[in-house]
């Protein structure tokens, strides 16, 4: 293994010898077919769709949704995002799952792809869904740069310059890219690239009986890398809202949206009375109170408790109809009101003076 061709041999593994690479590669395509058919979009993200499906976002993440830093990794957001990030795997991975075995490798890429998602929830936070197997695959690179620097005397100079230099271009382009077009997520390929090259030090064995011993690296590298989350930790910002919470004041909503018409239809019904049956004021107001009233004043306790604590997306729908529901109330009263006093109502509500009935 240590001819100087062997990194070039082992880039062009078949698949049968990197099975983690293919079965990382066939989970993204059959998750994003599944979102796909679900109608998240073959080209064009219909984000509520990946969102649902476990993409990364401060609301729905740091609601107790932790898994998503890894769920993630499998969301794509259209063909072209998912078939850049699959040929990127294709073309380093089946390298890295033979330097490094199937165990190392999985732990390696998951690693790091957990790792740029938790810095980009830090980075962007409630501002984006993010998702995608990008920050996994820099961890990669940042991994084969860490082999081919520990390494560089047993590789064959023109082998580490063509692989090192390619590493060090793709992963300095890619990044570049990323601070001048929108919708790229490089706080996770930037997270995911120092995180690569953390665990490739703390996961790296002897190449070769003439390997370099690996002394204090896995120390250092293991120090580094949980000081590295711990801090995240610590400086990971507050989310806007919960996702909880704007689950909750959107299911309001819809109830009371429900409600509201059905209540609605109770009054119009009682107006009509009002017009055409021969009960008395005294009743009809007993209506009103308990069909139209006390529905109204429920309401507007439920949208009331659906007040979420942080600035939810829905929230100030919900402020107007807390408003629109207390007002339905009053006017409903004051119409009971008029009612009891001998004041006769039209078809419209318009009141008028009347004479009650006996």
């Amino acid at each position: 293994m240590s001819t100087p061709t062997a990194l070039t041999d082992l880039m062009r593994a078949p698949a049968r010898e990197a099975p983690v690479t293919v079965g990382l590669i066939a989970l993204n395509i059959l998750v994003f077919l599944a979102i796909a058919a679900a109608g998240g979009g073959w080209w064009h993200a219909v984000h509520g769709v990946q969102l649902d499906w476990g993409a990364n976002f401060a609301p729905a993440t740091q609601d107790g949704q932790w898994w998503r830093l890894g769920s993630a990794m499998f969301i794509h957001f259209g063909m072209w995002h998912l078939a850049v990030n699959m040929w990127a795997l294709w073309d380093i991975g089946r390298l890295l799952e033979r330097l490094l075995g199937r165990w190392r490798f999985a732990a390696l890429y998951l690693g790091a792809g957990v790792c740029g998602n938790l810095l980009s929830l830090v980075v962007q936070g409630n501002r984006a869904v993010s998702g995608g197997a990008s920050g996994a695959v820099f961890g990669l690179y940042g991994a084969l740069m860490v082999f081919l620097w520990v390494e560089r005397k047993q590789v064959e100079a023109g082998e580490f310059r063509w692989l090192f230099g390619g590493a060090l271009g793709f992963s300095v382009l890619m990044l570049a890219l990323g601070w001048f077009m929108p919708g790229i997520d490089n706080a996770a390929h930037g997270g995911g690239l120092v995180a690569g090259i953390l665990w490739a030090g703390l996961l790296l064995s002897p190449w070769t009986p003439s390997s370099p011993a690996a002394g204090v690296r896995p120390w250092l590298s293991a120090m580094a890398l949980i000081s590295s989350i711990v801090v995240l930790g610590l400086v990971l910002p507050e989310p806007a809202y919960r996702l909880g919470e704007e689950v909750k004041v959107r299911q309001s909503i819809q109830r009371f949206i429900s409600d509201d018409e059905r209540i609605n239809e109770h009054w119009n019904s009682i107006l009509n009375d009002v017009q055409n049956s021969g009960a008395s004021f005294e009743s009809i107001a007993g209506r009103m109170d308990a069909e139209v009233v006390q529905p109204y004043r429920q309401s507007f306790e439920a949208l009331m408790r659906a007040s979420p604590a942080g600035a939810a997306p829905s929230a100030a729908t919900l402020a107007s109809l807390q408003v629109y529901a207390a007002q339905k109330a009053y006017q409903a009263q004051k119409q009971a009101e008029a009612l009891r006093s001998g004041i006769k109502p039209d078809s419209q509500g318009t009141e008028t003076k009347s004479q009650p009935k006996p």
